[in-house]
């Protein structure tokens, strides 16, 4: 009798141990797995490196995130600048055939801020993405009140079409790390056929700022307006304030005490 209750003890024992084991492999387990979800997820939310923006595109990686060429800086700001004020009546191409035979811009329809809403050419609503994200909505509203209604006119005789004449772009002005000011002379060209003509000065003060952006992941299933707004981001620069921009004395005097001394008056 009593030798086997001590096998039953060894048997009883033996299974103790067994469970300990097993419970003691499966919290080890736990643990790896969460362990290996939290590197998973730190590197899928880990931004991707910078890099500085040489005058041919080419990027030269460096270990300053805030750092961009003073030609790039102007670069982006002539092309985000003209392709917000063309307003063509037509869709901007995105293939061969699109360029030849251009497709008609019905415009999108954005709020203003009395109440209503007006119209903006497809084109400058893709720029407008160039923006930040707090400055974006509004400066559309301010295009928008300023785009006349014929632009998207069906009839020839009626259309309107304007650009963006810039006569000069000056060298960018760094206000801190990764924040530049750059003085923009351009006049905005409205016509009506061949015989009217508007041109109304653009003189503009643009701030703008180095950030961060995500490449996609699959081309193919992107629409061609989301192409073009993955492509507006790709400089990683963004226009985040704009304001008038005074020319005190001649426009070669436009140096840092130059602004001062607009901003006294």
């Amino acid at each position: 009798m009593v030798r086997l209750l001590e096998k039953r003890k060894r048997k009883g024992n033996l299974l103790v141990t067994f469970a300990v084991a097993t419970f003691g492999l499966h919290l080890l387990t736990l643990l790896l797995i969460i362990i290996q979800g939290l590197t998973i997820s730190q590197k899928c939310v880990k931004k991707t490196p910078t890099f500085v923006q040489l005058v041919d595109g080419k990027p030269v990686n460096n270990n300053s995130e805030l750092e961009r060429k003073p030609e790039k800086i102007r670069e982006f700001v002539s092309k985000t600048m003209i392709s917000m004020f063309n307003w063509s009546g037509k869709l901007p191409a995105q293939n061969i055939n699109q360029a030849t035979n251009p497709k008609k811009d019905l415009g999108i329809s954005i709020k203003t801020p009395r109440g209503g809403s007006k119209k903006v050419a497809t084109s400058s609503w893709i720029s407008s993405f160039a923006f930040s994200e707090d400055f974006r909505k509004g400066f559309l509203s301010t295009v928008a009140e300023l785009t006349p209604p014929e632009v998207f006119s069906s009839k020839s005789n009626q259309a309107i079409l304007a650009s963006l004449d810039i006569t000069r772009v000056y060298p960018p002005q760094q206000i801190e790390p990764g924040k530049w000011r750059v003085g923009m002379v351009a006049n905005l060209v409205q016509k009506r056929g061949e015989e009217q003509k508007i041109v109304t000065p653009f003189n503009k003060d643009i701030f703008v700022q180095a950030v961060d952006t995500f490449d996609y992941g699959n081309a193919i299933n992107l629409t061609d307006l989301q192409k073009a707004i993955y492509t507006t981001r790709r400089d990683k620069l963004e226009i985040y304030e704009i304001r008038e921009l005074c020319l005190a004395d001649r426009y070669d005097n436009l140096a840092t005490d130059g602004f001062n001394r607009c901003q006294n008056r």
